[in-house]
């Protein structure tokens, strides 16, 4: 009996591989003969390329190439190849039996026998088009990223190697550094800043912080092109690859010279009311005992008419250096918004008279004629009072100053739609029509203004501003130079309020108070303590504030008129230990400064003072708080 051979080991090692083959789904593996037809095919490229076994072998395989590759001779070409370097890789379009393409990589080995004759080819293919479509996508996205940062302008986006040298730039950059790329890319990125910072290693610590600390923000100076300076600010980003090691940085850059040249005019601004302020303050304390002094020649009667002439003159002035000084304060006040408005429902007419008893003088002086036009009902608005006043001055006193000597000026108030119309007239200078335009601007003056007429050229922009604040609005009309002009403003009407009950005031004089006036300007003390000994007080004078507390503790005033900016200890500090002296718990204590804004009002109420004049002092304020402080002193039996 023969027993039956066993299978050779080489044909069952062959059967396994070919089962190994035929398990593979993810990759086509087949074989070619030595001209490219095909003679195996595995379950992975039937699954890959769509045809069956049978409708494949025997098939060249040059039907999976697009017509192009097939026309140039491709297929051909990589056969050549892999016999001729034993081996071939290929990413290329191929084409499945259903004429849809994929994006394959391929792989092609030649076979070759004992004797080194080609016995065919082995080929392997598997499908990457989801990869492919995810680094195109990627490509795309990283493309329209490079063409979003090349078309930014408003900054300057660009990267640096490790070492700092510039390897691209944006329009941005361009734009605002002054270098075309090709005269950059290449350089160290410290030609962009002065010589002093680049001396003293600022590039490079910039650098350093960036990659130690994944970031850096600074501002300063910087170089264009051609060695302008600009103000910039800087971020500075370290760039890592996925295993965390530096590959560069990622620089941007902004132009912030307007940015800082607008800070630096608004600390100017600031610079300049705080010195307006300052000069108000100190024109102010000269014009308080100038003031008094014609204070007292008004009380005193003057034989001389001369005498009296000279007097008013200096009244008159006086308010004009006076109105000059709070339109500069106002304007001040109108460009950092510390005007505050107090508005309540006043009857417009009494406004409309305020406003013209203040200018009248103007007006007298200058001989013009002058026509007042109102409504015959009541007319109400709701409004500040004291500042539309203001606004109707200024235009009465505009046209007083542009209208020549005994011209004719008419003020009219009526009623239109729910808006109260006001209107001042005058047959002066007029406005050339290229000068309407413009003003109302700060500082603007008409080129027809008569050389002896003082102003600074801001009553009309205060009162523009004054009428917007209150919700109106102010225009100018002139048929020409020589022809007149018309202002006229609008603000809305209201009805009135109720009227509240007010308990009757007692508005006789009350002589006879002890009065104590501190101010270390000894010609503004002396005048003030003479006019209150005219009005029949009793009062002495303080040059200091240790003097102050010495004769407050004899005088035992009842009203103190105190200065705040004295050397030594000033009016704060003195009108706290007045306050502390027996006797003086009731006193009424008023601040006296040349400092008369809201919060400087503010600050005196918060420190106890009982009320706050500006100086100078006019005589109808002086009189009113000396009314104020005789019903204190008389409910507390002083």
């Amino acid at each position: 009996m023969t027993e039956a051979s066993p299978n050779p080991p080489d044909t069952t090692l062959e059967q396994r591989l070919q089962l190994l083959i035929e398990a593979v789904v993810d990759y086509g593996i087949f074989v070619l003969d030595p001209d490219g037809r095909i003679a195996s095919w595995n379950s992975g490229a039937e699954k890959l390329k769509g045809y069956t076994r049978q409708e494949i072998l025997g098939k060249h395989f040059s039907i999976f190439y697009p017509p192009e590759s097939v026309a140039s001779g491709w297929p051909e070409e990589e056969l050549r190849r892999a016999r001729a370097h034993g081996r071939f890789e290929d990413e290329g379009w191929r084409i499945r039996k259903d004429g849809s393409r994929f994006w394959a990589n391929v792989i092609i080995t030649a076979l070759f026998d004992a004797q080194g004759t080609l016995a065919g080819y082995a080929k392997i293919t598997r499908d990457l088009t989801e990869r492919r479509e995810a680094e195109e996508h990627l490509r795309e996205s990283e493309e329209r990223f490079r063409q979003l940062v090349e078309s930014v302008r408003d900054y300057a986006i660009f990267m640096l190697d490790t070492d700092g040298i510039v390897r691209s730039w944006n329009a941005g950059a361009q734009a605002i550094h002054g270098y075309a790329a090709h005269e950059i890319v290449g350089r160290h990125f410290s030609a962009f800043y002065a010589a002093q910072d680049s001396e003293a290693g600022k590039p490079r610590i910039e650098l350093q912080t960036a990659a130690a600390q994944g970031r850096v923000e600074d501002e300063g100076w910087r170089v264009r092109k051609d060695g302008t300076l600009f103000w910039a600010n800087v971020v500075v980003s370290a760039i890592r690859n996925a295993s965390g090691a530096l590959v560069g940085f990622a620089k941007v850059t902004r132009d912030m010279s307007e940015r800082r040249r607008l800070q630096e005019l608004e600390l100017s601004s600031q610079r300049m009311n705080e010195f307006l302020a300052m000069l108000a303050h100190e024109l102010r304390n000269p014009l308080a005992p100038i003031r008094n002094a014609v204070t007292i020649m008004q009380l005193e009667t003057l034989q001389s008419p001369v005498l009296r002439n000279c007097r008013d003159v200096i009244d008159r002035q006086l308010a004009h250096v006076t109105r000059l000084v709070d339109d500069l304060l106002d304007i001040g006040r109108l460009n950092t918004g510390k005007i505050k408005l107090r508005k309540e429902s006043v009857l417009y007419q009494e406004v409309v008279h305020r406003a013209v008893e203040g200018a009248r003088p103007a007006l007298t002086s200058h001989r013009h004629t002058f026509a007042l036009a109102l409504p015959p009902e009541p007319v109400y608005v709701e409004c500040d009072p004291t500042r539309i006043s203001q606004v109707i001055q200024n235009l009465l006193l505009n046209a007083a100053k542009y209208t020549p000597d005994g011209g004719h000026i008419e003020l009219g108030v009526r009623i239109d739609e729910g808006f109260v119309h006001t209107r001042v007239t005058d047959n002066g200078r007029g406005i050339a029509p290229h000068e309407l335009q413009r003003i109302f601007l700060l500082f603007v003056q008409g080129e027809q203004v008569a050389p002896n007429e003082s102003g600074l050229g801001i009553g009309l922009t205060l009162a523009r501003s004054l009428v917007e604040m209150h919700g109106g609005s102010i225009d100018a009309a002139s048929p020409g130079a020589g022809q007149g002009s018309t202002f006229s403003f609008r603000l809305p009407a209201t009805r009135p309020r109720q009227a509240e009950a007010h308990s009757a005031v007692d508005a006789r004089p009350r002589p006879g108070l002890r009065v104590l006036v501190v101010d270390d300007n000894r010609d503004a003390a002396d005048s003030t303590t003479a006019i209150l000994a005219l009005l029949d007080h009793r009062v002495e004078a303080a040059y200091d504030g240790e003097a102050a507390l010495a004769a407050a503790a004899r005088l035992k005033p009842q009203v103190v008129l105190l200065d705040l900016a004295m050397p030594g200890i000033d009016g704060y500090e003195t009108r706290r230990r007045l306050a502390a002296l027996p006797g003086l718990e009731d006193a009424f204590i008023v601040a006296i400064t040349g400092y008369g804004n809201e919060e400087d009002k503010r600050r005196t109420r918060e420190a106890g003072f009982d009320a706050h004049l500006t100086k100078p002092v006019e005589l109808d304020a002086l009189m009113a708080l000396l009314e104020r402080a005789g019903q204190r002193a008389g409910a507390g039996g002083g």
